[in-house]
């Protein structure tokens, strides 16, 4: 006789089931899924055997109804947050009509599961979001959810590897709710009252946990030395130097290398480090001497293995001095202060880097815009090679290689410099906590990287679900048909280790 399953859940906008996989550790059964993206919703199914595809606006609406969702225990949904109207001054349910939280508040209104767990990016609670914000929590008010008005803001890189971490900054926003009715708060009009704050958020990104697992351990510092992330141990990296898809062109390794030529030379005739500031190379051709000095520099030329190398000194003419251009009063202030230090940066030390300009091509063609410039965050790495980097709109963005940002669902893939490549498609996988059986079966590495991006991480997911379960015990035991303590028990049941465990099991439906 199959064993009965501790709570049924819903996952809405499911993408490819990282609140599934951790429904599943906790010992959920899956009763209905959506997800719109076809690609998402066929690695759902070859994962999980369940399918996911749909319209979850086609299930669930005013005219329809919401025939198609059956009965559930637990809610879970990374819904897309859409600009609510402010028109009329509307609050709650009505006012949520027309955007897709509508659709998950009206499940919630017909079914009131026990737990609904929401996820969102943080721009959620930014300053031009406070409305949609009040009108999500007044709507679960409305519903008889115990729910805080607070935030829970928490990121997998917080959290240790035993307990489930990974080295990710992936800041997001967890909405925790408990059905019951009778701790929601009325004002004496019979209106929900918003302004009380209600339970304290699950989880906080000024949390810190035990180091290890052992008594009386230290806490974890994420970004320390002595026992934080690295990226290069612990096997989240495969050793590889060559994986299909990841390499860089070379134009990306020459911008690379050049830059990496300055870090070196700058190291060398200061004795430390890169300063924290953005390296403009643009804007050192404000010196008169400087542009004309570089009129007429050659292209670097490829060796044979194809990656270019720096070029020789011939034909260059170094000036005699350098004029310290003029910034201009009306500047915005940050604007005022990056010239300010790179003129500074470049009056001490033109000599050499008006020769390093000439011979790595860097105000050639070769050179975008936006790859002449370099915002060094990685403290005191010895090079640009050591670093992790990131080619944005901004420039080349150089971080130490503790944490990773977060995945994102377009092209700025990290670079991982000890490994002279970006992330693969699995690396990325293991950075948002799924198992390597974790299967993407008949899809390019493009789709696998955009799902990456678009997906929760399942450490941050299982430690809010297990901090909510625990925070609101008492409610949830209480509920007479047993299910809220067969939620608890599972929550305690299933700890870090033991979610670690069983995800390690997962075996995919087809691959």
């Amino acid at each position: 006789m199959p064993q009965q399953p501790a709570f049924r859940f819903i996952d809405l906008f499911a993408g490819i089931g990282g609140f599934h996989a951790v429904m599943k550790a906790f010992g959920g059964e899956c009763v209905y899924a959506v997800e719109i993206d076809k690609k998402a919703a066929n690695v759902y199914e070859a994962n999980w055997g369940h399918p996911a595809h749909g319209d979850i606006t086609l299930d669930a609406d005013d005219e329809v109804g919401i025939m198609n969702v059956p009965a559930h225990d637990v809610l879970c949904a990374g819904f897309p947050c859409q600009p609510f109207s402010k028109s009329g001054a509307q609050r709650g349910m009505d006012e949520a009509r027309g955007t897709l939280f509508f659709n998950i508040a009206s499940i919630i209104k017909a079914h009131h599961p026990k737990v609904v767990l929401l996820e969102n990016v943080r721009n959620l609670i930014g300053p031009r979001h406070t409305h949609e914000w009040d009108v999500i929590i007044q709507t679960l008010r409305e519903e008889g959810y115990n729910v805080s008005a607070r935030p829970a803001v928490f990121s997998p890189h917080l959290l240790p590897e035993h307990l489930g971490g990974t080295p990710q900054v992936r800041e997001r926003v967890f909405i925790t709710a408990t059905y019951a009715p009778h701790t929601v708060p009325f004002l004496p009009n019979g209106k929900v009252d918003f302004e009380i704050e209600g339970p304290k958020p699950v989880a906080t990104m000024n949390d810190r946990f035990p180091k290890s697992a052992t008594s009386n351990a230290p806490l974890f510092d994420p970004g320390s030395k002595d026992g934080g992330w690295n990226l290069l141990d612990g096997g989240l990296l495969d050793d590889s130097h060559a994986i299909p898809g990841c390499d860089l062109t070379a134009g990306e390794t020459l911008w690379i290398d050049a830059w990496d030529a300055f870090t070196t030379l700058m190291r060398e005739r200061t004795g430390e480090p890169l300063k924290g500031f953005p390296y403009w190379a643009d804007c050192w051709l404000d010196f008169p001497e400087a542009a004309a000095s570089m009129r007429r520099a050659p292209l670097p030329k490829r060796n044979d293995e194809g990656r270019y190398e720096p070029g020789s000194l011939n034909g260059f003419k170094a000036p005699n001095k350098v004029t310290r251009p003029h910034i201009p009063a009306h500047l915005p202030a940050w604007k005022q202060s990056h010239l300010r230090r790179n003129y500074d940066a470049f009056e001490a030390h033109w000599r050499d880097i008006l020769p390093w300009a000439w011979q790595w091509g860097v105000y050639t063609d070769l050179f975008p815009t936006s790859r002449r410039k370099l915002e060094w965050q990685a403290q005191d790495a010895k090079c640009l090679w050591d670093t992790v980097m990131h080619f944005r709109p901004s420039g080349i963005r150089a971080k130490r290689p503790t944490y990773l940002p977060a995945l994102v669902a377009i092209t700025q893939t990290s670079i991982v410099g000890p490994r002279e490549r970006r992330l693969s498609p699995r690396e990325t996988a293991r950075l948002q906590g799924l198992p390597d059986t974790f299967a993407f079966p008949d899809q390019p590495a493009a789709a696998t990287y955009k799902q990456m991006g678009n997906g929760v991480a399942v450490g941050a997911v299982q430690h809010v679900f297990r901090e909510h379960v625990l925070r609101d015990e008492a409610l949830l035991v209480a509920d007479p048909d047993g299910i809220g303590q067969r939620i608890v028990d599972a929550a305690k049941d299933a700890t870090p280790a033991k979610v670690v465990e069983r995800l390690s099991k997962h075996k995919p439906s087809r691959s």
